[in-house]
């Protein structure tokens, strides 16, 4: 086990990755941005800065490999993964989440969830 007590202190509180892979149309799996997720990226950092969340940063990612689930999002430093389809999910997972702590029970997504490599 390593000992980590003389790491520095997080930069952020929350750090937010919004999916926003692109894949070629038709593709059996689909992908994030298709869905929308660039707007909803958008639309949640818009809403953080407006909710006075400046330790929270949201980031676009690429593949988060959850593309038939999606959009994705992970949320660290806890890894809760979520589907997140419009803005009403964008604004649940603020407002409980990030602000309150608590899971947004209705668009988690479970690591069983999605593609099955083998």
């Amino acid at each position: 086990m390593n000992d980590h007590t003389g790491d520095p202190a997080p930069y952020y509180r929350k750090h937010v990755f919004c999916c926003t892979n692109v894949r070629p149309e038709g593709h059996p799996r689909g992908c994030c941005s298709a869905k929308g997720s660039v707007a909803l990226r958008d639309y949640m950092k818009d809403q953080a800065k407006k909710l006075g969340f400046s330790d929270v940063r949201v980031n676009i990612a690429g593949c988060l490999d959850r593309c038939e689930l999606g959009p994705t999002v992970v949320i660290y430093p806890e890894g809760v993964w979520y589907t997140c389809r419009d803005r009403d999910d964008v604004d649940d997972i603020l407002r409980e989440h990030i602000g309150q702590g608590r899971r947004v029970a209705r668009l988690l997504l479970q690591p069983t969830d999605g593609f099955k490599q083998g």
